[in-house]
């Protein structure tokens, strides 16, 4: 149901709060019968579009957090009506949708160094349900779907007799959902500052360090600047930071209004928490495929294949994106894959309707040809989107009688694979050395001995390059620190075991 009176401004249950930083918070209230339809039938494909849940005991910690954090927020039977999940991905990410679903990826949480932070961004989130932002967002929403950089519908696309309807700018639902991810569960200003507040509020109501929140803020603004440094923004899957107002200027605010609100720096027992990420997957799961630099490498498949510069990947649970990371190349592509039934044919026409919301094309003919020793198919068809010209082209790989791969390109109009046939070319199978040589990053936690530093430490990191601004960005440690007290415990990213593939 709605609030009786829409958001009621009310003093916080905290002693010494000044009346002038009284914040509004939403009264006593229950999820909607209606909304908790909604997040049911969303959930599946929002968790599988970030990698789906994550399977480690961190993941309890999340759900323990959220609820405790949850009960302060006056929204009722808070044990069944919410749902906190950590998902598989290593961008720093979280979000809520309508029915009480609230999720964190591990990549968030490893950025996070206390329980308190956790709290923090889960109140938050949190906050967007009990003041029902997405109510305000829904036009929006409809938006969004709508219209993209390529358009995420091709109204009155020309595909042989107009069968073909919609070709997302993200190439498919996937791309659609990343987009209402990224761009939709992006908020007002007002209403992040508004989700900013009450996640302090409830924060501290559950017996958190409120100033925690300027923290983990912080450490996303420093995470944003490394790894535009690091990819040159070509991991295009949104994070937390990069679809919420400006990070750097949120620290601030953030660390005014905790002490406004009555916060106050408390003992936060981080030990226990690190130590509870010990063993957690950094980055990318090899179950899910890697991306290191340029190439794209799955493991269970025994595949690979390298983007052409200009191009960046984002690694999502059931496709890899290639979009441009520079504005001199103009291609998108998807990457697919599963059973088929032997007809190449077949996986190149569900390619088609998967890209078309299930329409088809009539007398689409495919082109025989090889990819690196595999049997393969290929069609190109005409597309005609928010007044551009568009080649739309499937290429499918067979690896095995019973496994094939596609690639969905988009390009100009007489491009054909244009300056992405590199992408699809480089297409290749890997050896079973190969594949067992893909090995997870995990964290490690240590304690910190006489005469370690940020930089005998930073030295262990699993990492080629930056590995001291990795370790500083990690440990939320101010740019340019040299030393660590003897005993502080500190987070380190290494090299686990051989994926099991």
């Amino acid at each position: 149901m709605r609030l009786r009176d829409g958001l009621v401004a009310a003093a916080l249950l905290m002693g010494g709060v000044p009346a002038a930083a009284q914040v509004a918070v939403p009264g006593p209230q229950a999820i909607s019968a209606a909304d908790r339809e909604t997040g049911a039938k969303a959930d599946p494909s929002m968790s599988a579009e970030y990698g789906g849940a994550y399977a480690g005991p961190q993941s309890a910690l999340v759900r323990q957090v959220g609820l405790k954090v949850a009960r302060q927020s006056g929204i009722s039977g808070t044990d069944q009506a919410f749902s906190f999940k950590l998902l598989n991905s290593g961008v720093p990410n979280a979000f809520a949708i309508p029915g009480g679903y609230v999720y964190a990826t591990r990549g968030l949480v490893a950025l996070m160094n206390s329980e308190a932070e956790l709290a923090f961004v889960l109140g938050h989130e949190t906050g967007h349900i009990a003041a029902r932002h997405a109510d305000a967002r829904q036009k929006v929403t409809q938006r969004n779907v709508l219209i993209g950089t390529l358009g995420q519908t091709l109204l009155g696309a020309i595909l042989g007799n107009g069968a073909i309807g919609q070709v997302g700018g993200q190439l498919g639902q996937a791309g659609i959902q990343r987009l209402v991810v990224g761009n939709v569960m992006s908020h007002s200003r007002a209403d992040e500052f508004q989700a900013d507040d009450l996640g302090v509020v409830y924060a501290m109501r559950a017996g958190y360090d409120g100033t925690a929140s300027a923290d983990i803020l912080s450490s996303l603004a420093a995470q944003t600047a490394l790894d535009a440094r690091l990819t040159g923004n070509t991991r295009t899957t949104p994070g937390w930071a990069m679809s919420h107002p400006d990070p750097a200027a949120r620290v601030t605010r953030a660390r005014q209004r905790a002490g406004q609100l009555g916060a106050r720096p408390m003992a936060r027992n981080p030990d226990a928490f690190l130590l509870s990420l010990k063993g957690m997957i950094y980055g990318d799961d090899p179950q899910q495929g890697v991306i290191e630099g340029q190439e794209f490498r799955y493991p269970p498949g025994r595949l690979r294949f390298t983007a052409p510069a200009g191009y960046g990947m984002s690694n999502g649970s059931d496709a890899v994106t290639i979009t441009a990371s520079r504005s001199s190349v103009a291609g998108q592509a998807r990457f697919t894959g599963g059973s088929f039934d032997g007809n190449l044919d077949t996986v190149v026409a569900k390619a088609f309707a998967a890209l078309s919301n299930g329409g088809t094309v009539p007398g689409l003919a495919t082109t025989r040809t090889t990819i690196n020793g595999m049997e393969a198919r290929s069609a190109t068809v005409g597309a005609n989107a928010n007044g551009q010209a568009l080649d739309v082209t499937v290429v499918a790989i067979a690896t095995s009688p019973t496994v094939a791969y596609a690639f969905s390109v988009l390009q100009p109009r007489g491009a054909g694979l244009g300056d992405l046939a590199p992408l699809v070319s480089s297409f290749r199978g890997m050896s079973d050395a190969e594949a067992a040589a893909v090995r997870p990053r995990v964290i490690d936690v240590i304690t910190a001995s006489r005469g370690d530093t940020v930089a005998s430490l930073a030295a262990r990191m699993a990492f080629t390059d930056l590995k001291t601004e990795r370790f500083l960005v990690l440990n939320g440690l101010p740019a340019g620190s040299t030393t660590l007290p003897v005993g502080r415990k500190v987070k380190l990213v290494v090299w686990g075991g051989a994926a099991k593939n």
